[in-house]
């Protein structure tokens, strides 16, 4: 008896997973530290974070840091949308004249988040030696957010919610 009681929660686990959201299985936070330098030859330890934040079902607050040599980084912060097994954040903003609207997607592979910014419209957001394209983050390297009261009152976050409300109040009625 206790054997199949075992055996019927085991199955109602594993569906609740399966059928668990995309994005609940990405919310959280990444990190990968490494060593790093600058031009005058002076160490120190880098590190790439991913901040994930679910909002809705299909929308979450993303914040990505990545440290290059010399001090340069990338730096941005949004509302994403969840397009299939993707998030993909569109600088709501308007691009200087001649340039493309910075569009980041987040790639989900089985092992890693991979930051795709194929059309180089997101180099804005980075310094000289720093790109967002083809970065990567380990799967497994996801944290839960420990500091998430700190994070839901920071400027940044409140900056993207308000950011996203105004695209929406924008946005033609359908």
């Amino acid at each position: 008896m206790l054997g199949r009681m075992l055996v019927a929660v085991s199955i109602l686990v594993i569906a609740s997973a399966a059928t668990r959201a995309p994005l609940d299985a990405l919310v959280g936070v990444y990190r990968h530290s490494f060593p790093d330098a600058l031009v005058t030859g002076e160490t120190y330890t880098g590190e790439d974070i991913l901040e994930i934040v679910k909002i809705s079902p299909n929308t979450a607050y993303v914040r990505a840091h990545l440290d290059f040599f010399n001090g340069h980084t990338c730096g941005l912060f949004g509302v994403a949308d969840l397009e299939g097994d993707s998030l993909v954040y569109r600088d709501p903003t308007e691009p200087p004249a001649g340039h493309g609207r910075c569009v980041l997607t987040f790639s989900v592979t089985p092992d890693k988040l991979v930051f795709d910014d194929g059309e180089g419209t997101c180099q804005s957001y980075c310094g000289a030696r720093g790109s967002f394209h083809g970065a990567a983050f380990s799967r497994a390297s996801r944290r839960a957010i420990r500091y998430l009261p700190r994070l839901l009152n920071s400027n940044e976050y409140k900056a993207a919610l308000k950011e996203r409300a105004d695209e929406t109040a924008k946005a033609p009625a359908r």
